[in-house]
């Protein structure tokens, strides 16, 4: 049975909205969220042994600036939870779409009730540039821009997502956001356009996951609203997934001149005043060694790890 995505993108359309092709690496007007596509797509089912990106098989329901009432409906009242996902660097739109549907039935495959969930993805422009050595430096940084003009769109697309979550939530389902990579660095500038545009505190996701975060590990230090300070606004929970043997975020220090938040979590994490348990957790995850460690997959531990995975599924399940 194919797997179901809704989804929006900031992506420029160059073609028919219903072909994957037509989902280009330029990003919508930085100002217009109304831009964005929305849609479903369907996935073919995931082989979840092996690390490839699949394929879609159909993309419906298409529309600009918001969910289709169709969309709308079934994620109101889903019967299970719901993940929230963004992807990070080196993701094409199918690569990313896919990626989510994978996500979602690696978790499902924890046999824990809670990590069963249906997803929504937003896709960013990334160039799908794949990850190698030399390391693609002009690359990365193009997509980094973009992530961070991806701001408002995300936001907007947060908003959107506000009473889908309320309804879902009174019906006894809890929200997850997961953002790996590079795709924290567009969340923080989806938090700061958030408050910026005069939104206030929100219960958006139960729990937040930041998987391998490409973003500075300062990011929580710019208060009172800037970068990822806010985040604990919009989440009851933040974890943020951190590996000391993450070789692209070495590579991606060594770019940015800064220490990355997926390395070894938070500036000052110990601070229990700044951070304290109840509302933020970190988990290293350099000592996971239960899966084939290379350039890749050292910063794709998050779902190539059998104990990460099942340290996300529980904490979806509120073991944790």
């Amino acid at each position: 049975m194919p797997a179901t995505v809704h989804f929006a993108t900031n992506r420029v359309l160059n073609g028919p909205p219903d072909q994957v092709g037509s989902y280009s690496t330029s990003v919508v007007a930085p100002s217009n969220p109304n831009e964005v596509t929305y849609g479903t797509a369907f996935v073919n089912d995931a082989n979840l042994t092996a690390d490839t990106i699949g394929a879609i098989t159909s993309i419906q329901t298409i529309g600009q600036g918001q969910f289709s009432q169709s969309a709308i409906d079934d994620l109101s009242d889903p019967g299970r939870n719901l993940l929230v996902f963004i992807h990070g660097f080196d993701n094409s739109f199918e690569n990313a779409i896919t990626r989510a549907a994978f996500n979602q039935q690696w978790f499902t495959q924890s046999g824990l009730a809670a990590a069963d969930t249906s997803v929504v993805a937003f896709s960013w422009p990334s160039r799908g540039k794949l990850i190698s050595l030399p390391f693609p430096s002009a690359a990365y940084r193009r997509d980094q821009t973009v992530a961070g003009q991806s701001g408002l769109h995300i936001m907007t697309f947060f908003a959107n997502l506000e009473p889908i979550i309320a309804s879902a939530r009174a019906k006894g389902n809890r929200v997850f956001l997961l953002t790996h990579s590079m795709g924290n660095w567009a969340l923080q500038a989806a938090v700061e356009s958030w408050f910026a545009h005069g939104n206030g505190d929100a219960f958006l996701f139960d729990e937040v996951f930041l998987a391998a975060a490409d973003e500075i590990h300062s990011s929580f230090d710019f208060l009172p609203n800037g970068r990822l300070s806010a985040l604990d606004r919009l989440g009851q929970r933040i974890s943020t997934y951190a590996s000391d043997k993450d070789v692209v975020l070495d590579i991606s220090m060594k770019i940015n001149f800064a220490k990355r938040l997926g390395q070894d979590g938070a500036h000052d994490r110990s601070n229990q005043e700044r951070f304290p348990a109840d509302k933020y957790r970190t988990v290293m995850c350099g000592g996971f060694t239960d899966y084939h460690i290379d350039l890749g997959s050292s910063h794709q531990y998050y779902r190539r790890s059998p104990g990460v995975r099942m340290d996300i599924a529980n904490t979806m399940a509120g073991n944790v």
